[in-house]
């Protein structure tokens, strides 16, 4: 994994979710705020979920941790997991309720947007399968389907036509 260099307010809870360090986040002392948010209003859960650790998201739900919780841009835990392409984690969180169409603060983008703008084609099923609104806009009044086309996603073009 490449260096990062991590926001300010980061916790030992933020950097085992970062690098999947379940056994870390399994003893977890009694009381330690799964919720604890870092100078970017990121959670542990947040971290987790971008780089993909289901087992590490699960916990941090099982410990409470809030599906919905937002970063400093608008971005759920959905949201990051589907943007980086984490298929299971978007199943996961899709499977304990996450907002499907929640919109991030500067495009207005629900996660269909990005996993279709990035190539992420399971992604795309899932969230499809999971009821995503495959006509939502964007703030430039931007589709999905456009953003699929515009980046060369034949098969995801046709995906997100056949649920149009």
């Amino acid at each position: 994994m490449a260096f990062q260099e991590f926001p300010r307010q980061v916790t030992g809870l933020h950097l085992a979710a970062y690098f999947g360090d379940y056994e870390a986040v399994k003893v977890l002392p009694r009381g330690e705020d799964v919720g604890l948010k870092d100078s970017n209003l990121r959670t542990p859960l947040s971290f987790a979920a971008e780089y993909g650790h289901k087992a590490v998201v699960q916990l941090l739900l099982e410990k409470g941790a809030d599906i919905e919780s937002k970063d400093n841009s608008g971005w759920t835990p959905l949201w990051a997991a589907a943007r980086y392409g984490q298929e299971a984690v978007v199943k996961l969180l899709l499977g304990k309720g996450a907002d499907i169409e929640s919109k991030d603060n500067e495009r207005g983008q629900t996660p269909l947007f990005q996993a279709a703008a990035r190539g992420h084609a399971d992604v795309v099923r899932l969230l499809l399968d999971g009821g995503a609104d495959v006509n939502s806009k964007d703030n430039d009044g931007q589709t999905p389907l456009s953003w699929a086309a515009q980046s060369g996603y034949e098969a995801i073009v046709k995906q997100l036509q056949s649920k149009a």
